[in-house]
């Protein structure tokens, strides 16, 4: 992941969190690192939520989201978790052009990173017993799959998932 947040604009980037907390030392660890998560019960927020002012470890499991970000909270948050599953997304400023693969630059609306943390969606549904790295770029002349594959070389990587069309 540095690695391609090295590749990335990242000047004004922030990470955004999503989680599903199972335990109570989870949740502890995961309150140091962000102190004023909001959260609601997975049962749904009839069941407790911090909206309500409840305690999170009365109502676990609980979905967690954290917005905005500074890029130092992402590392710590992911070391907190320990088996629970997370999605961290980091919104970027861009992606740099790169001419020699015949790419252009991207801006801010269609470049992120996305970690799932013991998952392989997105939405923290598919168990997973390590993590995957979700590239999300503009589809514009299919240059999507080349800039993933350009990516994945940099890193020494392949690309083996599949491409995904998703509304923003």
């Amino acid at each position: 992941m540095r690695t391609l947040l090295g590749m990335a604009d990242a000047g004004q980037a922030e990470v955004d969190f999503e989680a599903v907390i199972r335990s109570p030392d989870v949740l502890a660890q995961v309150r140091h690192v962000l102190p004023d998560l909001e959260w609601w019960a997975s049962a749904g927020k009839e069941h407790g939520s911090s909206e309500a002012g409840d305690n999170p470890a009365d109502c676990l499991p609980i979905r967690v989201f954290d917005w905005c970000r500074p890029l130092d909270r992402a590392e710590p948050f992911i070391a907190a978790l320990g088996p629970d599953p997370a999605a961290v997304r980091w919104d970027l400023d861009g992606w740099p052009a790169v001419p020699e693969a015949g790419l252009e630059a991207i801006s801010q609306k269609y470049a992120y990173l996305t970690l799932t943390v013991n998952s392989r969606d997105l939405y923290q549904d598919e168990p997973s017993q390590d993590h995957t790295v979700h590239v999300h770029v503009r589809n514009r002349n299919g240059d999507q799959v080349a800039r993933v594959h350009w990516l994945a070389d940099q890193v020494g990587g392949r690309f083996t998932g599949r491409v995904e069309l998703a509304p923003l």
